[in-house]
């Protein structure tokens, strides 16, 4: 049967029952009436030959004031208000009709008022009985026994949602809340038993089978404490998204997600100026290199964000920039997009690239960046991340580009490896170029992202997957994380703000143990650390350092007008100096001779610290952090 049929035969039904619930509503006023004792005969005589005009009356109302439009299912207070006027309009209509007909003959005075009383039970009262029924048959069912932490308004429409739900999978059973006004009540007859510090003896005394988290606003903090009640249960349990992430706020069974590491390690969301933002982003041309990477992607779907004239995209990797593409076509069609397989070290099409598509801000993305890969790769490393940076960077400022924003990192300062040491390099170069430049050129300094490609948590994930081991160079390493959108964030924000030269470094907050994150993880996959999944300490490896640091002690931290982006001033880099050593470097390059290449490098950055590797590490599978 059509959609359309089946709605037809659904109002049929519903018509026919309350037609049929007009006369006994009749009636039963006249019964009443009479003390529950027999009819007089004149009187249900009388009774009796109106009816077929009460009943025409009725149907015609009933309709009008669409009873109908509503379904019994979801029967909830506007449809209560439609049966209320509805049946008010039909007791007035039959008395002014049967007034005109035979002058209220036979008609009680109270027989109106009772009608109107019966009608309005006996057409109300089933549909919410209806509904009733079908929200607690759950109750009466076999479903999993739920525990929900939290009882605002995500943890109410989440109950709401159980009852609606045809598979009868889960049984609402009990809600804990840290709220001590809260505790005591109940929501939709499912009590809140008190604060959250009960989990471990309400899930043993109630006999729960899982555990939803309903706090789509709470913190990292607050989410590390609630999972570590819940793990104590030895019970699954199952979480909402962030609030950021409730796109239209309405929350159901279906969203429900295991608990991830983002979750307990993610931030509070970012306040953005947007006015600002779109002030300086939207109707421009905006070029992001390295855009098929994961920090280029994102700053890609931020952008958008922020209605730009124009998006470029360029990048070295013909699958990243396709899919990238493909995206972008599906979910913004009259986006203007741009894509370029390029390599930023190509000068002739970097150049042709700028020539062509004049784009008035460039976030540079484009770097290679996992750490003990690029130990023993200095010449390529070199040539993407230092070179390659100049020969964007001359074309953005040979254009007249109005902003350029290198996208660097935490392990710039005071490098171990050769990674740090050629994004310090890079920093450099932006800084020398910042002199005497109409392009604003700035850089973004911030640590890891929870992740990103080659990141530590894929890698942890992966190693979980096939039973561990779990490798943790060392006990005591310590890392800054933040999510990828959040840094986007942040990165245009930054962008819209600086006037050029500096160096913008994001607020981190508190460092993260790679230790308990792999704890963690193991935890959240349901095993136990030690006894399911063993974590092994392979020793530090080439180029890596216990802790990461966001600046060097000569540079003086200031604020901005955004609370998680501060200056690390310094002294202005010598744009001479800076052309000098370019060059050097280009001619090491050109040469392949790496032993001149680190000698220059390390005087261009004499913070380096680490020793240049010779040959690739043996080591099977490295961690990325």
């Amino acid at each position: 049967m059509t959609p359309w049929m089946d709605r037809l035969r659904s109002r049929t039904a519903a018509f026919a029952h309350d037609l049929v619930m007009v006369p006994v509503a009749w009636l039963l006023a006249y019964w009443t009436r009479f003390n529950l004792e027999r009819i007089p005969a004149d009187y249900l005589a009388t009774a009796l030959q109106v009816l077929p005009v009460v009943m025409a009356l009725c149907g015609v109302l009933y309709w009008g004031f669409g009873l109908y439009r509503g379904v019994w299912r979801f029967a909830s207070l506007p449809d209560l208000l439609r049966i209320l006027k509805a049946v008010a309009a039909t007791t007035l209509a039959t008395v002014v009709v049967l007034f005109v007909i035979n002058r209220s003959e036979n008609l009680p005075r109270s027989v109106p008022p009772l009608f109107f009383l019966f009608q309005l039970a006996l057409l109300a009262g089933p549909r919410l009985l209806y509904r009733w029924l079908k929200d607690h048959r759950l109750s009466l069912g076999s479903g999993e026994r739920v525990l929900i932490v939290g009882a605002g308004r995500a943890g109410e429409m989440l109950v709401r949602d159980m009852r609606r739900a045809g598979a009868r999978q889960y049984e609402p059973v009990a809600f804990v809340d840290d709220k001590l006004r809260r505790h005591g009540a109940d929501i939709h007859g499912v009590p809140i038993r008190g604060g959250t510090e009960l989990i471990p003896r309400l899930a043993q005394d109630l006999s729960i089978d899982l555990i939803l988290l309903a706090i789509p606003s709470a913190s990292a903090a607050e989410m590390q404490r609630l999972v570590g009640l819940c793990e104590a249960t030895g019970l699954p349990f199952r979480t909402m998204p962030q609030l950021q992430n409730l796109m239209d706020g309405h929350v159901s069974v279906n969203q429900l997600r295991a608990v991830s590491i983002e979750d307990l390690l993610g931030r509070n969301p970012v306040t953005l100026d947007w006015d600002g933002l779109r002030a300086g982003l939207a109707d421009r041309v905006v070029l992001v290199t390295g855009a098929g990477g994961s920090i280029g992607s994102e700053l890609c779907r931020q952008v958008v964000a922020a209605a730009p004239r124009r998006l470029l995209m360029l990048d070295n990797c013909e699958y990243n920039l396709y899919r990238l593409e493909q995206e972008f076509v599906e979910r913004h069609p009259t986006l203007s997009l741009g894509r370029w397989l390029l390599d930023v070290g190509d000068r002739v099409g970097v150049e042709a690239l700028f020539a062509r598509e004049r784009p008035q801000i460039v976030f540079h993305a484009a770097a290679y960046k996992h750490v003990p890969l690029l130990e023993d790769q200095l010449r390529a490393a070199v040539r993407n991340n230092v070179l390659g940076t100049g020969v964007v960077a001359d074309s953005a400022r040979r254009h007249r580009c109005e902003r350029f924003v290198l996208i660097s990192t935490d392990k710039a300062v005071n490098p171990a490896n050769v990674m740090g040491a050629t994004k310090r390099a890079a920093e450099v170069l932006c800084q020398g170029l910042a002199v005497g430049s109409g392009t604003r050129f700035m850089t973004v300094r911030f640590g890891n992202v929870l992740g990103s490609a080659g990141s530590v948590v894929p890698l942890f994930q992966r190693q979980i997957e096939r039973g561990g081991p779990v490798t943790v160079t060392d006990p005591e390493v310590e890392r800054y994380f933040m999510t990828i959108p959040e840094a986007c964030q942040l990165i245009m924000q930054a962008a819209v703000i600086g006037v050029g030269g500096e160096i913008f470094v994001l607020d981190m907050g508190k460092p993260v143990k790679i230790q308990d994150m792999a704890q963690h993880m193991i935890r959240l996959a349901g095993r136990e650390p030690g006894r399911d999944i063993e974590i092994r300490y392979i020793g530090m490896r080439p180029g890596e350092k216990r802790f990461e640091e966001l600046f060097y002690h000569v540079e003086t931290l200031a604020e901005t007008q955004h609370s998680k982006i501060r200056i690390a001033r310094r002294e202005s880099a010598d744009a001479e100096a800076v052309a000098a050593w370019r060059a050097e470097l280009e001619r090491c390059v050109e040469r392949c001779d790496t032993q001149a290449l680190a000698a220059r490098l390390r005087e261009v950055v004499p913070q380096w610290q680490a020793e240049l590797e010779t040959a690739p590490s043996l080591a099977s599978e490295p961690i990325h952090v």
